[in-house]
């Protein structure tokens, strides 16, 4: 049995950073209101550095 989020309760999302996610809630029929935001640039070495790995450069 498939569930749909909107058969449960009427919900409203604000979604900040992930488009992909506001879109599945919108397929479900939940109302979502998407924010464009990515980390800031200016990163700490060490964490610039992990993401630099993650990332395969």
């Amino acid at each position: 049995m498939n569930v749909k989020l909107s058969d449960l309760k009427r919900l409203s999302v604000i979604n900040v950073g992930l488009e992909w996610f506001a879109d599945e809630l919108e397929k479900q029929g939940v109302k979502v209101v998407h924010v464009k935001w990515a980390p800031p640039i200016a990163l700490k070495g060490d964490i610039l550095s992990i993401l630099k790995k993650i990332e395969g450069e």
